[in-house]
């Protein structure tokens, strides 16, 4: 159970998939305007990557390495992903039409997430079993929503404040993203 827990913090704050291993910056960037969108956003990668790493992992352990089709992995994870975003894209038209009509172009963009494809990719490169690559699926996606969401709290903010005209707009988001991957760099101590 300690494993399992010290994968969960070292997937959410440690390695954050955003501010440490610079994966899916894309959506972080240009979804972070408002929290309600960005909570969104986090909540659907959350989704995407916790099933994606179940999905992959059940692939890659029963159907993969028993056939001898390793070298198959990428495709086969970015097929799984693809099919996953699709199922939640039409499942937020469905039910929340103004998140879906929010999330706009980032939505299918999940798909080509990298931090999607690379925590399924990093669970089979730690040898992760099935639950561990649950518990490390889902802790990236805290740790993504956390990221995003004080990203969206901090660019809220800054919406008010007078800021030279050279900084505005994305060179002061990643700017504020290169602070926030300091900040979390003092989590590394948090696990040895």
């Amino acid at each position: 159970m300690a494993g399992l827990f010290i994968i969960l913090i070292s997937t959410a704050l440690v390695s954050n998939v955003v501010l440490s291993q610079f994966l899916g910056i894309c959506a972080f960037i240009g979804v972070s305007k408002k929290i309600d969108t960005a909570l969104g956003m986090g909540m659907a990668v959350l989704f995407v990557i916790t099933v994606a790493s179940t999905v992959a992992s059940l692939i890659y352990q029963f159907i993969l390495v028993p056939l001898d089709m390793t070298y198959m992995q990428t495709i086969v994870f970015i097929l799984v992903i693809a099919a996953l975003v699709q199922m939640v894209e039409m499942i937020l038209k469905k039910v929340m039409p103004s998140l879906y009509e929010a999330l706009g172009v980032f939505l299918p963009l999940i798909t080509t997430n990298c931090a999607v494809l690379g925590v399924a990719l990093t669970n089979v490169q730690n040898s992760y079993n099935f639950i561990q690559s649950v518990v490390a699926g889902f802790g990236t996606g805290i740790g993504y929503i956390i990221a995003i969401v004080l990203m969206a709290g901090i660019r809220e903010k800054l919406e008010n404040n007078d800021i030279t005209k050279s900084f505005q707009g994305t060179p002061i988001v990643l700017v504020t993203a290169g602070l926030m991957a300091i900040a979390f760099m003092g989590f590394s101590g948090m696990l040895r």
